[in-house]
């Protein structure tokens, strides 16, 4: 709902108020399927450990210490996506909507540790060759591809939209990558007798999950430091506000991520020709939401009076 009113902001009165809450974005609910993952894996976890250790695989080891960070990567996601439904309070203004943004970048950098694990036991396994069971491998590693893509699929449809389910979804789809990289090499283990592939293997995982895990490191960080959601074009929101009907120029535009799935923007418009109206209000930020997902819109109105509003230069923030 929007509203107006007359204020002083920065040393002179300004027109105007609008405030709007998008509803096109909120969060789906995805505790079943962070339920059935986090089980899943945990049980998983300790049979890969298990055959890892008696059939003396790295692959297998590594894959198994791998899983137990996602299953701690999908403990925060979930918690997060509690969190992020919180109430609002005086102290805590939008309520605990950034705790997904906090979550995405743990863990990203929970999948990043893993990789460093993986590689420090893979490089000494190469320097080391030692004899692997090679059926025991593969049957394992097969258990692997079906639980971890399955629980991918559990997170597939919110991928897209919100960045901690996308988080928990890299987290499952590179667990089933890696389960089928250590099947292929234990077949060719089984063929050949080439004890390196092991170990060689889990360096080839990590590359895919270093890949697969970058874009979300470096949008979780974008995010926590409140820069623009990578989906939205800066330039083109700040054309449509200064293209509105009566808006002479603007400044102080601000566009940051509540949320890994909601968005809030602050911009002040200068009508000389005076204030538009609550209906002109509406429509901005109905359409700012329409067009750019951006479902949080306060706009001030500012008449081209004598007094220049303090924000309005670009270097002031």
């Amino acid at each position: 709902m929007s509203h107006s009113h007359s204020h002083d902001h920065a040393g002179h009165d300004h027109a105007g108020h609008s405030h709007a809450h998008g509803h096109s974005h909120a969060p789906a609910d995805f505790g079943r399927a962070f339920a059935i993952g986090i089980v899943l894996n945990t049980l998983f976890i300790a049979v890969e450990a298990g055959y890892g250790y008696v059939a003396n695989s790295t692959a297998l080891l590594a894959d198994a210490g791998h899983n137990l960070s996602d299953v701690l990567g999908l403990v925060v996601a979930w918690i997060a996506a509690v969190l992020s439904k919180r109430p609002p309070t005086p102290r805590l203004t939008y309520g605990l909507r950034n705790s997904s943004i906090l979550a995405a970048l743990t863990n990203a950098v929970l999948l990043l540790i893993a990789c460093g694990a993986i590689i420090l036991e893979a490089v000494q396994r190469l320097l080391n060759p030692e004899p692997v069971a090679s059926m025991t491998v593969i049957i394992v590693a097969a258990m692997g591809i079906a639980i971890n893509g399955g629980t991918a699929l559990l997170f597939a449809s919110g991928r897209k939209g919100d960045l901690n389910i996308r988080g928990a979804y890299l987290h499952m789809a590179a667990d089933a990558a890696v389960s089928a990289g250590v099947v292929i090499a234990g077949f060719v283990i089984m063929g050949t007798g080439w004890l390196w592939i092991d170990p060689l293997t889990s360096l080839a995982i990590v590359v895919v999950i270093v890949w697969g895990t970058w874009g979300l490191l470096r949008e979780s960080t974008a995010m926590s430091l409140a820069a623009v959601p990578a989906r939205i074009n800066p330039a083109a929101v700040r054309d449509y506000l200064a293209g509105l009907p009566g808006v002479a120029s603007l400044h102080d535009l601000h566009i940051w991520p509540m949320s890994t799935t909601e968005t809030a923007l602050t911009a002040h418009l200068v009508t000389p020709a005076g204030h538009p109206g609550d209906a002109f209000l509406v429509e901005a930020c109905g359409q700012l939401n329409e067009r750019f997902g951006i479902g949080h819109a306060t706009l001030q109105i500012e008449l081209a009076t004598t007094t220049r509003c303090a924000l309005e230069p670009d270097h002031v923030v």
